[in-house]
């Protein structure tokens, strides 16, 4: 089902949240019922949950992973698609579509495992909170909000599940890694030790070039702290990362440093003047105390293709070819470019340049990188196009995109085609989820 198909069904199912939208006096808009548990499930809280990434790839890795609560509000949009979407998948019951800034701690349910893919913004630290005992980030910054929870719920997770972009833990270019070093230093001082890895998803055969920062935090009273009694071992080859994706054996030099200070203190001068940042991309922090080491990943299992993935061309709806008036705009929005331009404000004449891109997009190898403008039929530099076996361009559609994250196919169905492939842009790659998962069921549900 395509959009020219759900035109219809897509204004009827969204229009309570335009109706919701203009009364912001509203709590809610679904009613926060209990998800029902066993005394061996594993209670998920998911934040920021978009279209249900961390939860479907926790459910494929075990059926005790239920998610009991979970938080998705898209600000400045009249429409909250991504909400009403996870709540057709999973259903209404704790399910929050609200501001994460106004919701109240104490309607978060007690959780094993708190996930989420917050997102990349600026996180440091604009002021020291005298009488909370806490500090406050820029204002709107999300962090803050996972830090809020963890901070003043009653009893905060055990264990937390968080991913964001692969430039976090080198931003910001003025201050080279202070952002990462604040969220490591507020987890530690919430009574969390943190194990990160930065994955391709290509690099462990799943199906699109996806970059991305995942990292595992665990409360310092677990037994399991124990067993890190050599963080190299437990980089290399003992931890979560390391066991769910494996590296080369390595001989690489880990370095090792403390985060000192309280935050205002990190965030002002944490590796400052640095021209590069301290953290490699494996990691783990225990009291402030990290180890880091840069690790190359192994992998010798199937890989899956953009041309594994595809639909068959007769089933190409003809919204999705490009035409042969098109085909040379398309042609040159990826092509080498060496040209003058000018500024249209400032009138300003400069040189610009710009290397070429594959066009069409090679399908014996996983995709680029899904972002979320891929949708639309306007030619672009960043969408994917493929050549099909008639000698037809065409883009992608939804469904290949959302299998390009390994979600189930048309798990967006009921808006547009275009917002379909912006929330896929936004979207983690499933598998990733479910790798970590596995691995936190060896380590951790007993």
């Amino acid at each position: 089902m395509y959009s020219e198909d759900i035109d219809n069904f897509s204004n009827i199912l969204c229009e309570p949240v335009a109706a919701y939208s203009r009364n912001c006096r509203q709590l809610s808009l679904f009613e926060p019922a209990q998800v029902e548990t066993l005394q061996t499930d594993i209670k998920v809280v998911e934040l920021f949950a978009g279209v249900g990434g961390f939860r479907i790839g926790l459910e494929r890795a075990s059926e005790r992973f239920k998610t009991i609560w979970s938080n998705q509000w898209e600000p400045s949009t009249k429409r909250q698609d991504a909400s009403v979407i996870y709540c057709r998948q999973f259903g209404m019951a704790g399910h929050s579509n609200e501001d994460i800034n106004l919701v109240d701690v104490d309607e978060i349910p007690d959780a094993d495992i708190l996930v989420g893919g917050f997102p990349c913004q600026d996180y440091s630290v604009a002021t020291t909170l005298k009488n909370s005992g806490g500090i406050e980030g820029k204002k709107g910054v999300l962090w803050w909000q996972i830090h809020r929870i963890l901070r003043n719920h009653k009893n905060p997770p055990k264990c937390l599940m968080l991913e964001n972009v692969d430039r976090l833990l080198g931003s910001p270019a003025s201050q080279r890694g202070r952002d990462f070093a604040i969220i490591l230093a507020s987890l530690s001082d919430l009574g969390y030790c943190v194990e990160w890895r930065i994955i391709n998803a290509a690099e462990y055969g799943m199906p699109q070039r996806r970059r991305r920062t995942y990292m595992f935090a665990f409360k310092k009273d677990m037994p399991i702290v124990g067993s890190v009694t050599n963080p190299e071992s437990w980089l290399k080859a003992e931890g979560i990362m390391a066991c769910a994706f494996p590296a080369e054996p390595s001989s690489s030099p880990i370095s090792v440093f403390k985060i000192k200070g309280d935050l205002s203190e990190v965030s002002a001068n944490f590796n400052k003047g640095k021209s590069t940042s301290p953290f490699k991309n494996s990691g783990i922090m225990i009291d402030r105390t990290v180890s880091t080491v840069a690790l190359t990943p192994f992998y010798e299992g199937p890989v899956i293709t953009l041309g594994d993935i595809l639909v068959p061309e007769e089933q190409v709806p003809q919204s999705f070819f490009i035409s042969n008036d098109d085909v040379p705009k398309w042609a040159y929005a990826k092509g080498s470019k060496s040209e003058k331009r000018i500024n249209k404000t400032t009138g300003f004449e400069y040189n610009y340049s710009e290397g070429a891109m594959a066009f069409p997009d090679r399908t014996d190898m996983p995709s680029r990188t899904i972002i979320t403008g891929e949708g639309g039929a306007s030619p672009s530099r960043f969408k994917h196009v493929v050549l099909t076996p008639s000698g037809r361009y065409r883009r992608l559609l939804p469904i290949e995109l959302e299998r390009l994250n390994m979600f189930p196919d048309n798990h967006t169905v009921g808006t547009s085609d275009v917002r379909r492939a912006f929330l896929m842009g936004n979207a983690l790659v499933t598998g990733i989820v479910e790798r970590i998962g596995l691995e936190y069921l060896k380590k951790f549900s007993n």
